[in-house]
């Protein structure tokens, strides 16, 4: 039998692969296409999945209302996830898919962490 929490966890997974996706893809254009540096792509990109995200987790992985209060929360943290990746990546000079590889492994986990347990977490029933 599968528990609530492993059944949201690979509702986050698949909502991530998708995420995933749109992040990576507008991520390598600003990088190849547009000239971009590692640390601007890396956030911009990521504020534009991070929307889809948001609003598909929130109904469909966590079953919850979505408000403003708690789409900052869950941008803000990931954002920092999304620069703070970048700039060490830039720093150290990694290729940009590496760096799309480590920031998308952190996010799954450490996003799925700090949504299920802050962002969409809900009280005693």
């Amino acid at each position: 039998m599968i528990t609530p929490g492993i059944k949201a966890f690979v509702r986050y997974a698949c909502v991530g692969a998708a995420n995933t996706c749109i992040h990576w893809s507008l991520f390598l254009g600003l990088v190849y296409l547009a000239g971009r540096g590692q640390a601007s792509a890396n956030v911009l990109a990521f504020l534009a999945a991070v929307t889809f995200s948001y609003f598909v987790n929130a109904r469909w992985t966590f079953r919850t209302a979505v408000s403003w209060r708690r789409y900052l929360y869950f941008t803000c943290f990931m954002a920092g996830m999304a620069a703070a990746s970048g700039w060490v990546a830039q720093r150290l000079m990694w290729p940009p898919l590496l760096t799309l590889c480590l920031f998308s492994a952190a996010s799954l986990v450490l996003g799925y962490r700090y949504a299920h347990g802050v962002v969409f977490k809900q009280g005693p029933r």
